[in-house]
């Protein structure tokens, strides 16, 4: 008598979805390369937006990018494919269209739970946002420690976590093309103290195209609340990137590969270090060789001068001495000998 054989699909749909709701994305996006009747119950898209709203809660402030229907401007698990693994170096994207609106995504954690999430929207098509170096700023307080902001969350009510613990989650998206990326190294790649007012400041990067994409979060250094959330663009020279070439640099790391693995945290900081390595050489390189132009403009003048002055004493030492013949004196008067 042949054994008959249960799998996975013989249990009811609704008890499937459920378990599938359960999983966190990776392991949804697994799941689903199982079977394909595993792949239509993964790829149920409320099931994605809840992933994402529990991976990023600042989304929940812009309820119109995760609809689950088709008028959505950003599908929930194209979302999650996009932000959730880390950008490659990807190549120039000449070709490709700017984006016509920024979304940023942004949220602290520490030690897996939200502390403070922000959303914010930047026109990028004004001439004057293209032209000024590219800068967006999530949280801004400018007015000292007391306007620090305060930690929200069910971490609110522990004490205030060391900057150095915090992880920050940065995701830029594009609305029109549909399309995001996580911009933040998710960990700090270093931090420092701000040598005026003495506040923290923790770092997290990403090196895409050759520049750098660093977020900063300022943290209070009398209260440790958080002040500020910056993100900003610098060349491998250290000059500040345009907002046109961030565009760019944005819509070529949306369309290119991605990498996933809890290794590419440290690979992102090796990454940002190499960066700074190769900043700090070309800066001592360009010091050098300006240090070279100026010894050798100095040696050009001191040999200008030196041949003026040469010149000069040779004029006056090649001319004859004035004499006095005829008989005169140096005076000019007649000398008459006498018999």
């Amino acid at each position: 008598m042949a054994r008959s054989t249960t799998t996975v699909e013989d249990l009811p749909a609704d008890v499937l979805a459920c378990a599938l709701r359960r999983l966190d994305g990776p392991s949804l996006a697994a799941a689903s390369c199982a079977t394909a009747g595993l792949r239509a119950l993964a790829a149920d898209p409320e099931t994605w937006r809840a992933l994402c709203l529990a991976r990023w809660p600042s989304l929940a402030a812009r309820p119109d990018l995760l609809l689950s229907s088709s008028s959505a401007a950003v599908s929930p698990q194209r979302l999650f494919a996009d932000a959730f693994p880390f950008p490659c170096d990807a190549s120039s994207a000449e070709h490709l269209p700017v984006p016509s609106e920024l979304v940023s995504a942004v949220d602290v954690y520490h030690r897996g739970e939200p502390l403070l999430s922000r959303v914010v929207e930047t026109s990028t098509s004004s001439s004057w946002f293209l032209t000024s170096p590219f800068c967006v700023d999530a949280v801004e307080c400018k007015s000292g420690p007391t306007g620090a902001v305060p930690i929200i969350g069910r971490a609110a009510a522990a004490a205030v976590p060391a900057p150095a613990e915090l992880e920050l989650s940065w995701v830029a998206i594009d609305p029109a093309n549909g399309r995001a990326v996580n911009v933040s190294s998710r960990r700090p790649v270093a931090v420092d103290r701000h040598w005026y007012t003495g506040d923290t400041l923790v770092r997290y990067a990403v090196v895409l195209g050759g520049c750098k994409f660093e977020a900063t979060v300022t943290c209070s250094h009398e209260t440790g609340h958080v002040r500020e959330i910056s993100l900003t663009v610098e060349d491998a020279d250290g000059a500040a990137v345009s907002g046109e070439g961030a565009l760019r640099l944005l819509a070529a790391a949306m369309a290119g590969p991605r990498k996933g693995g809890a290794e590419q945290e440290e690979a992102a900081k090796r990454r940002y270090e190499d960066f700074v390595r190769s900043k700090r050489g070309r800066k001592e390189s360009k010091a050098r060789k300006e240090v070279l132009v100026d010894l050798c403009c100095s040696a050009v003048s001191a040999v200008a001068v030196l041949s003026f002055i040469a010149t000069v004493v040779l004029r006056y030492s090649s001319e004859e001495p004035i004499g006095y013949g005829n008989g005169q004196d140096c005076s000019g008067v007649m000398i008459y000998g006498t018999s």
